[in-house]
């Protein structure tokens, strides 16, 4: 089983220049571009995405994925601005050479819809930006994350069922986001594992505190085994939250602090996580690039 290992690299730092620092400090040859310098990749200019795409190439550092918000906003929200947020990411597909997009699934807090509401809306705007991805050559991996309609099982199961092609749409599983939601972990893996397309290397405790990954409530590491022994392959991403730095602060990100880790710096904080998903990953015996 051989993955590719990318990293959220902006919880290191912001400037492209720290981001590169961190990275290379734990052998990881994959950024998933998100907050980037002041901007936010989906607003990202594109001569400053050639200054840092420069820089990345001067690195061996390559884009394993958009950290994009696409889809973190509300049901109630003008469809354009995501429309116009994957329309801009072509631009840095030509630049960076990546075309996977991360996005979400939509809040429901400004009109407090019906469920079945929601979620008829949810898949008719994830339909659409399917349809735009395939016509713009990008791929879409949908997260799991608190509050939006693809939070919990059902939900994914229906996006699954419903909207994953398994190419220009597919499916991200992260540990933490469901273990925070009350959801069996384990049991959602059975589930999902057919239709899943990328993992995000994240975890927290029973608390929903982040932790390192392998060490909270996520059943990674026997999720991950499960994984090995069937033969999964597809893209990791490291995505640590254990300090909530500014970038993680833009995400509007759930879930607890690490207090054990507010003394160290955001690249200290990386680090540690860094080094946590190498040993895991080494334990279980998943090969990586």
């Amino acid at each position: 089983m051989t993955c590719t290992l990318s990293a959220f690299a902006d919880e290191a730092g912001q400037p492209i220049a720290e981001q590169i620092a961190a990275l290379n400090a734990d052998g990881i040859r994959y950024v998933d571009l998100r907050n980037v310098e002041q901007w936010n990749i989906v607003e990202l200019p594109e001569a400053e995405a050639r200054t840092i795409q420069s820089r990345l190439a001067d690195a061996a550092i390559a884009v394993g994925m958009y950290g994009s918000p696409i889809g973190k906003i509300d049901i109630a929200d003008d469809m354009k601005i995501d429309l116009g947020h994957l329309e801009h990411l072509a631009k840095m597909r030509d630049i960076f050479g990546c075309d996977k997009v991360r996005i979400f699934s939509y809040y429901n807090k400004t009109k407090g819809l019906p469920a079945q509401r929601w979620h008829e809306e949810g898949l008719k705007r994830l339909t659409q930006l399917r349809d735009l991805a395939r016509k713009l050559g990008l791929v879409l991996y949908h997260e799991n994350e608190g509050g939006i309609f693809g939070d919990h099982l059902a939900e994914n199961q229906l996006i699954a069922e419903k909207v994953r092609d398994g190419e220009h749409f597919k499916l991200i599983f992260d540990f933490d986001n469901y273990n925070r939601g009350g959801d069996d972990v384990w049991a959602n893996w059975e589930a999902l594992r057919d239709v899943t397309d990328c993992f995000h290397l994240k975890d927290s405790d029973t608390g929903g505190q982040h932790v390192p990954v392998g060490t909270g409530n996520g059943k990674v590491r026997e999720i991950l085994t499960d994984a090995h022994k069937r033969g999964w392959t597809g893209p990791m991403s490291l995505e640590p939250h254990l300090r909530h730095s500014g970038a993680v602060a833009k995400t509007h990100v759930s879930g607890i602090e690490n207090q054990s880790y507010k003394s160290l710096s955001p690249a200290e904080c990386f680090s540690v996580a860094a080094r946590a998903a190498r040993k895991l990953l080494e334990e279980v015996g998943i090969r990586w690039s």
